[in-house]
């Protein structure tokens, strides 16, 4: 590899059209260094999620004076549909049928509105050697970076990005899983497991390219200290490939879960009062007490909500309005 003072340019890329003739497009930034891997790092999928965002804005600083050996190419919003109208995802009135985008990846160019826009920006994706997916949760949630089981160099990357808490997807019935993943590419089983089709992690598992997918703290509103931690994160991983000259900070003592498939949800609708006693990132066993749902107008007990399994907290909902079925919290093993 070498190592060469950055030549950064941005383009605009067209994804889609609107009814009215206006078009989808994203800013796409390139920064060309020396010889090396070219790594893929995006933001905002959800529109929402703003600190991924922030993030590649101090990584885009940090660049400019920086020596690099490859390309790195960053997208920082993903989904301007999505953002411009404060939204998690797509309005319905553009695509009914896929306003998620982290669900119909790799896209499809015949298919609906999202599906061609996802299938636009693949393009750019498909030929690069790593992606970065950013994403930003509710503040009450354990910050953790997500890595493809079964792929090492994807786990390696995940660890080095220095988050306390790694995820990784269940493995296949009947497969041995220490958290570690066993060779050095994806492995085919999970990558087709039906909860994960349509998210981009799956789509480069299928293509070979490893991913990992951080998930930052604090959506809806930019957390300086999140997005510190975000860029402190890439930097991390592009040390780690050999991109930057600079070591990746001592990875921290860290916790890897798997299987987060436990969402806990309610029954009743009404004013959800948490336990609290409890707290992201305690181990909890099955039956324990989350919290609470009151009717606001009678002030009667609807519901107690308790834990069906054991497991870690990982995410639990501090906003107190809730409806019948809405998630409240989320609970995964320990590898």
């Amino acid at each position: 590899m070498e190592h060469e003072t950055v030549t950064h340019t941005t383009a605009e890329r067209r994804l889609a059209r609107l009814p009215s003739g206006t078009d989808v497009t994203v800013t796409v930034h390139r920064y060309d260094g020396g010889v090396g891997p070219t790594a893929y790092v995006q933001a905002a999928q959800h529109g929402i999620e703003l600190n991924g965002t922030a993030a590649l804005r101090r990584l885009h600083r940090h660049l400019l004076t920086a020596e690099v050996a490859g390309t790195v190419i960053a997208v920082p919003v993903v989904n301007s549909l999505a953002f411009d109208h404060g939204s998690y995802v797509t309005p319905q009135a553009v695509d009914a049928v896929n306003p998620n985008c982290n669900r119909v990846w790799p896209g499809d160019d015949a298919g609906t509105l999202q599906e061609r826009i996802v299938a636009r920006l693949w393009e750019v994706i498909e030929p690069t050697d790593v992606v970065i997916d950013l994403h930003t949760g509710t503040p009450d949630m354990l910050e953790h970076v997500r890595f493809q089981h079964g792929n090492r160099k994807s786990r390696t990357l995940a660890a080095t990005f220095g988050a306390d808490y790694l995820l990784t997807d269940s493995p296949s019935d009947g497969e041995a899983d220490d958290g570690t993943g066993d060779g050095d590419a994806a492995d085919d089983n999970a990558a087709d497991d039906e909860p994960y089709q349509g998210k981009l992690r799956t789509a480069a598992a299928q293509a070979g390219i490893p991913a990992i997918v951080p998930e930052l703290s604090n959506s809806r509103q930019i957390d300086h200290d999140a997005a510190h931690r975000g860029v402190r994160g890439l930097r991390n991983v592009l040390g780690e490939l050999g991109m930057l000259r600079e070591e990746p900070a001592p990875t921290p003592s860290q916790t890897i879960l798997r299987n987060d498939e436990g969402r806990i949800g309610t029954d009743a609708s009404g004013l959800f009062e948490p336990n609290p006693e409890v707290t992201v990132g305690d181990h909890v066993s099955a039956g324990t007490e989350l919290g609470t749902v009151y009717c606001p107008s009678t002030f009667e007990e609807r519901q107690r909500v308790t834990t069906t399994d054991d497991g870690v907290i990982y995410s639990l909902t501090r906003e107190s309005v809730v409806t019948a079925g809405e998630k409240v919290a989320c609970i995964a093993e320990r590898a």
